[in-house]
């Protein structure tokens, strides 16, 4: 069973059982603008109390707000008393509700017109008390009623413009832009987590650049962001970047993400981040350590927003691997193999594609590595070692720190195809040994 399907059926029982029911929100907007919802959800008029009669098996995720969780199988719709809100004085959630009868007093206390449509599954009749038809003709984000209310009623509603407006390529009108240009620091007061995801889904959902590019007209950039509003106006040389300055070259390649994981879009966000600190002018604009600072920076800033340590990982590798890809023609045959059998190549690839593609527009290095990886089959890429730590040791040889550097050369050696036996390997590890060790091993 779908979502879809189970929305249905719950809007049509809770009719039989005498109670007004309707799909309402991001479903709605999504289904008349022929898009596919992920999630559905109905608003109706049967109590919370009610509805826990009627589906005995749902989970109240929102008692306080009325809120429900049906489910059968994989499938889960969330089920939501009319009501209204009451007292938002923290700028994020409501002190009280007052459960209502009528979906009209429901949907006024939304945030955007688009999202306060009511949908017929049967019939396909459409409830709008607040012009959102007339807005998603009109491809606009509308606040409902007055725009500076709906915002201080819950700061994160100006990052969700943003995210609507960029992921829909709809524009935000002109009075819900200007509150949230007013109410921009505000949004200080939300819990950096919510924030970040919705950064993550602004990176993620479509038209990311939009969405930076709206996020800096809104005046919202510089309080969550400050590290990439500073991208803004740092020059680049013109010979390697003739498109501009760092946050155009960043935004360029925002604009050119299709589907990407959270990582490599926050990969490309971030990917020259360092370079505002380390600005300078010598015979041309140079960025020298920028790579190292970047990769400082976006630590700082990706556990500001409580990223998980996996992913921050991933960010600082590609932040840090990112200009190796100009030094792959001329890297030893063994380097070149470490190089393409890292984690995460894939990740890697791309924003070394979008970096080409928004600067100077040569692919040679992208295609050199696309085609490494043709020639180089996975047994040579990662072959079994010739020769471990257990054949030194067994070779008389004491363990310590310089058996990392006599393994790292064997397997060089293997890479590049020099040795092809235990005992051509074994003999290059223990001349490495000797080489770094006062007392000769052997």
């Amino acid at each position: 069973m779908t979502n879809q399907t189970l929305a249905g059926l719950i809007v049509r029982w809770l009719r039989v059982e005498g109670h007004s029911a309707w799909l309402v929100g991001g479903c709605v907007r999504d289904l008349l603008l022929g898009r596919v919802p992920k999630d559905f959800d109905v608003a109706t008029s049967a109590t919370p109390a009610e509805l826990l009669r009627i589906f005995p098996g749902a989970g109240q995720i929102g008692a306080h707000f009325g809120v429900v969780l049906v489910h059968e199988d994989a499938a889960h719709v969330e089920v939501a008393t009319f009501r209204t809100d009451l007292d938002c004085a923290d700028g994020r959630r409501p002190s009280a509700v007052h459960f209502e009868s009528s979906p009209q007093q429901d949907v006024l206390r939304r945030d955007f017109t688009i999202n306060a449509l009511l949908l017929d599954p049967d019939t396909g009749e459409v409830l709008d008390y607040v012009g959102g038809r007339a807005d998603l003709d009109a491809r606009i984000v509308r606040a409902i009623g007055d725009p500076v209310r709906r915002f201080q009623e819950d700061h994160l509603r100006m990052l969700r413009a943003v995210r609507f407006a960029a992921r829909l390529e709809f524009t935000i009108e002109p009075a819900t832009l200007a509150a949230i240009q007013k109410l921009a620091p505000e949004i200080r007061h939300i819990s950096i987590e919510r924030v970040r995801d919705e950064i993550s889904r602004i990176l993620t959902e479509g038209g990311a650049r939009r969405g930076f590019e709206l996020l800096d007209a809104a005046g919202l950039l510089r309080e969550v962001l400050p590290e990439v509003s500073a991208l803004k106006g740092v020059e680049q040389p013109p010979q390697f970047h003739p498109e501009g300055d760092v946050w155009t070259h960043t935004l360029i390649m925002l604009e050119g993400l299709r589907e990407p994981s959270v990582e490599l879009a926050l990969g490309v966000l971030l990917h020259d981040i360092g370079k505002p600190a380390t600005f300078r002018i010598a015979d041309r604009i140079r960025f020298d350590g920028h790579v190292e600072k970047g990769v400082e920076i976006a630590h700082a800033l990706l556990n500001r927003l409580r990223y998980p340590n996996a992913v921050i990982e991933r960010v600082e590798a590609l932040i840090d691997n990112h200009m190796r890809f100009k030094d792959l023609p001329n890297m030893r045959e063994s380097k070149i193999k470490r190089f393409l059998r890292m984690p995460n190549f894939e990740e890697h690839l791309a924003l070394h594609r979008l970096d080409c593609l928004s600067s100077h527009g040569s692919l040679a290095n992208y295609d050199f590595a696309r085609n490494k990886q043709r020639e180089v089959p996975p047994e040579q890429l990662r072959p079994v070692p010739l020769v471990t730590g257990h054949d030194l040791i067994a070779a008389g040889c004491k363990p310590g720190p310089a058996f990392g550097a006599a393994l790292h050369e064997a397997e060089d050696a293997q890479l590049e195809g020099r040795v092809a036996t235990k005992e051509e390997a074994l003999k290059i590890a223990l001349a490495k040994l000797n080489s770094t060790t006062a007392t000769p091993l052997l």
